[in-house]
Order: structure tokens, then C-alpha cells, then sequence
């Protein structure tokens, strides 16, 4: 019997187009002979919907508007089973049995929405709750890979109600220019901006602080951009190291909109050894904030061989210039097997967490 499984996609954050972007290919490179995608929107609101006279095949979500003719729903679980309940009729309009969340950003990829599935008990890909949670937030992910000796770039914390709490002058000394800010809690190069002088950085500061109540101050790397994808869940594995060649940073445009600002280099341009010390703490970190499933890693090296991991994204890009499906493809996983190892991934966890077992006594 085919699996019914929910792809969800939208949702609150500016991640909203890159989500519909990412659920498009996964419904249309998911394996038909065992998988019956049910598409689930989330629109800008948070509210959910159901259009059950949307096409399921050859889909465009980018470009056809799914919440047009859509039905307001509410999710309600039934023992193994999730079932799409309409607010309005309060009727049945269809049902699925596993979760490809594919909400990139705040609430769909911080732990919210984790939550809310692992609530309904059933299984759903990527990483859990906590993983999703700690990845989502730099400062606390830095945190505990510098404590697991993993490298990071030298930073400050600041926070919206005390922005002046270290001034430019202090962090430019010790950080060296340029700099980067970047708000905590957002993906995607969101409100991320480059800082080569004073007035930069005041803006910079008042552009990450529209996305985050507590923003990163970072030193910048410069050098090679690379990412590293990791796949498992007690067992993961990662896959050859790509590289970005972007005209500067690894913007929200070039990573989704425009193919012309980066191009993906697979494999990357590094030394064996480089690649295999990546690989290893790419799982590595992975392990110490709990993420398993699947994961983007993504680190820098610059010109004279340092090497920081900058961040991990738990619900990486699915786009069709995405790196995370190109590097398991180059790797020997094409897209179509890659998504089926995810939901057995999901499936496989959801089993091993439901019969743990505590002996009282």
C-alpha cells in the first residue's frame, strides 16, 4: 500500500517563495509507486489549507497560486493516521500517515512546527524538535560546537533592547573589518548584511533587528564558501563537499531567485584531506546538537587554510538550484532515491522513539 505523505510548504517567514520552490520539487521527484503526495499549504497568516482540486502532477507551486481556491484546515490525529478536517464543514478531506515539512525559516523550521507533528505522533522528516530548535539559533549552536571544539568564526551577541552594548569601534578592533551581521534566528542569509565601515553597520544593525530580537556580529571568513550534506539518523553519513562561487556572499537571491549571482561547484575546489576533516565534523556537529534525519552544513575556508563551520541548516533548500540534493546526487543518491531514504529515515526514528520504554521499579 502506497504512503500518503503531506508535503508543507509556505508559511510565515520570509522563506515563504523559497518553501513553495522546495515543495514543488519534492512532489515532483517523489517515487509514485510507493508515495501519494498530498500537498498542505501554510499561508502568510499561519493559517493551513487544502485544495483538493490542485494537480498533483507536474505541479508549479511558484507560479500557481494553490491557496486561491483552497480550504481552511485544521489537523486531527486518528491513531496512525493525520486527518485534513475543514474549519468550515468540519468535514473529512483527506488523510496521510508521514510529514515532509518543507517550511524553511522561523515556525516551520525552529522547532514550532516539529512540534506541532511530533504532537500528532506521527513520523516526519528532518530533525527533531530540539535539533531544529538549537540549529535555528546561532549563538546557542556556536556555543556548543565550541565547546565540542569544533571552529567558529569570533563573534558578539546583541540584543534589540541594548544594540550599543559593544560599539563599533570596539568590535571593529577585535573583529577586524568587514564584519557581518546577521539576525539569530533566520535562515537563509535573511537580513544578513556585509559591514566595511560605520554607517554600514548601523544600518546592517537595524536590518538583522526587523527578523531577530538578538543579532550575530561576526568576523568575516574570506575565502571558499562550502557545504556538506549529511543524511542518517544514529548512523549518518555526509556527502562530497560543494562550493559556492558567488560574486560576494551567499545571499537569499543567489541561493533561490537568481542562477546568474553563484554557481555550485560539485565537488568542491579543496584538498582530499580538506574535504575528509569537513565530512567528519559536518556529522560531527550534527551529533552535538542532535540534528538527525538531514542536514546542510555549511563552512568557510579561507585564503590562508582556516577553517570555521558557520552554520547548519536542518530543512535545507529544495530548489532546483538548491546544493543539498545536488551534492547527494553527485554523491550517488539522485533526488528521487534521496527523498525516499528521507521518509524511511523519518519512519525508522518515529518507530525506535515510540517503543522506548522506561523500567520503573
Amino acid at each position: 500500500m502506497k504512503l500518503r505523505v503531506a508535503i508543507i510548504f509556505g508559511g510565515k517567514s520570509a522563506e515563504h517563495e523559497v518553501s513553495l520552490k522546495s515543495a514543488t520539487n519534492i512532489s515532483n521527484s517523489m517515487d509514485r509507486t510507493r508515495f501519494i503526495p498530498v500537498l498542505l499549504g501554510i499561508d502568510k497568516s499561519g493559517e493551513w489549507f487544502y485544495n483538493d482540486s490542485y494537480i498533483t502532477d507536474d505541479i508549479n507551486l511558484a507560479d500557481n497560486d494553490y491557496f486561491i481556491e483552497a480550504t481552511n484546515v485544521y489537523l486531527s490525529a486518528a491513531g496512525n493516521t493525520v486527518h485534513v478536517i475543514s474549519k468550515k464543514e468540519s468535514k473529512n478531506l483527506t488523510s496521510f500517515e508521514i510529514a515532509f515539512p518543507i517550511v524553511h525559516g522561523t515556525f516551520g523550521e525552529d522547532g514550532t512546527l516539529q512540534g506541532i507533528l511530533k504532537s500528532l505522533n506521527i513520523p516526519f522528516v528532518g530533525p527533531d524538535v530540539l535539533g531544529s530548535a538549537i540549529a535555528m539559533d546561532k549563538d546557542v549552536a556556536k556555543r556548543l560546537f565550541k565547546a565540542a571544539d569544533i571552529p567558529v568564526a569570533a563573534s558578539y551577541t546583541l540584543y534589540k533592547n541594548a544594540p550599543s552594548e559593544y560599539s563599533f569601534e570596539k568590535i571593529a578592533s577585535e573583529l577586524g573589518l568587514p564584519i557581518f551581521v546577521k539576525p539569530v534566528n533566520a535562515g537563509s542569509s535573511v537580513g544578513v548584511s556585509k559591514v566595511t565601515n560605520e554607517k554600514e553597520y548601523h544600518a546592517a544593525l537595524s536590518t538583522a533587528f526587523r527578523f531577530d530580537n538578538k543579532i550575530l556580529v561576526e568576523e568575516a571568513i574570506i575565502g571558499k564558501e562550502l557545504e556538506c550534506g549529511v543524511l542518517g539518523n544514529e548512523n549518518a553519513q555526509a556527502s562530497v563537499v560543494g562550493e559556492i562561487v558567488a560574486k560576494d556572499f551567499y545571499s537569499y537571491d543567489a541561493k533561490y531567485i537568481s542562477s546568474t549571482e553563484a554557481s555550485l561547484q560539485v565537488p568542491a575546489r579543496i584538498e582530499s584531506g580538506m574535504s575528509e576533516v569537513i565530512r567528519e565534523l559536518a556529522v560531527k556537529a550534527c551529533k552535538v546538537i542532535g540534528c538527525e534525519g538531514m542536514a546542510r552544513v555549511d563552512f568557510l575556508l579561507s585564503k590562508d587554510n582556516k577553517l570555521v563551520l558557520n552554520e547548519i541548516n536542518t530543512l535545507p533548500g529544495f530548489t532546483e538550484i538548491s546544493m543539498y540534493p545536488k551534492v547527494w546526487e553527485y554523491t550517488g543518491i539522485p533526488e528521487t532515491d534521496l527523498i525516499t531514504r528521507l521518509i524511511t529515515l523519518a519512519m525508522q526514528r518515529h518507530e525506535r522513539d515510540t517503543n522506548l520504554s522506561v523500567d520503573i521499579k
